[in-house]
């Protein structure tokens, strides 16, 4: 109910024209993000969590948060705390993650294509069938990540030298691409 009331009072920031359309562009769920997302509580995000698309989560904590499959394409997630989170076949395609702490998450066939992991905690993290086509990596702690048998896929995925592997295994033979810091 008070999320209910929440939306009904983001709906009236901005006008809806006669067809229907959403004056100054932003969608209903845009609508939602502009009350400012450090309003909702912990169970009000993850019960949004499969429409949060560009969301602005920065610092969020969604330690041990049920995500599978939630759509968050293009979000804001500095400095997240996801630990432990179960984000299985969730869309992260774009999302911003540098800095995140995803130890131990469950990303098993997520969606990461373009996602910036610069500097995130990836370790103990399940990276099968993730898709991590042209994500930045650069300085990403993948140490004690789940990688070398699972057909992630890396291709044009980037990484620096302070970007940190799990022994024995190679980045450009999955295809990563190294970068100069």
């Amino acid at each position: 109910l008070q999320v209910q009331r929440r939306y009904q009072m983001a709906r009236t920031l901005r006008p809806v024209n006669e067809g229907g359309s959403v004056v100054g562009g932003l969608t209903r769920w845009g609508r939602v993000y502009s009350v400012g997302m450090a309003d909702f509580t912990r169970e009000e995000v993850v019960e949004m969590a499969h429409k949060l698309v560009g969301a602005d989560l920065r610092n969020i904590n969604l330690r041990r948060a049920n995500l599978n499959g939630a759509i968050l394409i293009g979000a804001s997630l500095i400095d997240a705390d996801l630990r432990g989170a179960e984000l299985s076949g969730a869309d992260l395609s774009g999302a911003i993650l540098s800095g995140a702490n995803l130890h131990s998450a469950n990303l098993v066939a997520a969606s990461l294509v373009g996602a910036n992991l610069s500097g995130a905690e990836l370790t103990y993290v399940d990276l099968s069938r993730v898709n991590l086509t042209g994500a930045d990596l650069s300085g990403a702690d993948l140490s004690r990540a789940i990688l070398s048998w699972t057909k992630a896929n890396l291709s044009d995925a980037t990484y620096n030298t302070e970007t940190k592997w799990p022994e024995g295994f190679d980045p450009v033979a999955a295809g990563a691409e190294l970068v100069d810091d």
